[in-house]
């Protein structure tokens, strides 16, 4: 079932997402060489414990032990911070999840670490385009997979190919809600898309091929042929103007 917001409840999802990118936005500056991902992990939880309101939504969640998601080069998603170091050249997404009275905001980047190849530089370009392509499609009256096409058709137009196994999703009192939204998909197909539905758009956009498989940590999913990946993600309220980035700061 599909859960309409009230404006009541979208404030308390604003409150969240923005809370989640502020942690983001405060995380870029450590991605540096040489840092551990283990120690963005513990930047991450002492800011925690100094600002009361974040509260963090991944730690604990179906088992996860981290506040953080922190991706390297070919993982695409829900990578564990540990004792990798990083050196010039990686692209690392960051993910975190916040809760607020209740109510949970999402949020997503790709960040290099100093020079990275232009087609890497490329690859990040172009998954954030594909995030606002998406976004730009979360209209009342549009169908969902119409998010899903943008995206897919931007991706592919420029050579990249589209993780399927993971996806966007409902967002709101729970941090993983119906429906679940494609970053694929037929334009015109899906349901109708109405006023108060708050998606997380996340487009997890590959180098090279598609496909991707789950490391022995149960948890993170890496690319099977070792090309990179990317990901960006805004929380989003469907409103009567349009589609409003919730977690935008």
């Amino acid at each position: 079932m599909i859960i309409i917001k009230t404006p009541s409840e979208i404030e308390k999802i604003r409150i969240a997402s923005i809370c989640a990118m502020e942690m983001l936005l405060f995380l870029k500056d450590y991605i540096k060489e040489g840092i551990k991902t283990i120690e963005l992990e513990m930047i991450c939880e002492e800011k925690i414990k100094k600002d009361k309101k974040i509260k963090a939504a991944f730690k604990g969640y179906n088992g996860y032990p981290f506040c953080l998601c922190v991706s390297v080069n070919d993982e695409v998603v829900h990578g564990m911070p540990g004792d990798r170091v990083l050196k010039e050249g990686d692209i690392v997404s960051i993910d975190f999840g916040a809760r607020y009275d209740g109510f949970y905001g999402d949020a997503a980047l790709t960040e290099a670490v100093g020079v990275i190849s232009d087609r890497a530089k490329m690859l990040l370009k172009v998954t954030e385009e594909c995030l606002y392509r998406g976004i730009e499609q979360t209209r009342e009256g549009n169908r969902l997979y119409d998010i899903s096409y943008a995206i897919q058709n931007h991706a592919e137009s420029a050579g990249f190919s589209v993780v399927r196994e993971f996806v966007g999703h409902g967002i709101g009192a729970s941090l993983h809600e119906e429906p679940q939204v494609p970053n694929y998909g037929e334009k015109g197909k899906g349901i109708r898309l109405k006023r108060g539905m708050v998606f997380a758009i996340e487009p997890m956009i590959n180098m090279g091929r598609s496909e991707v498989m789950i490391k022995e940590n149960g948890w993170t999913a890496v690319t099977k042929d070792g090309s990179l990946s990317a990901h960006f993600e805004h929380t989003i309220a469907i409103t009567d103007k349009g589609p409003e980035v919730l977690s935008k700061i």
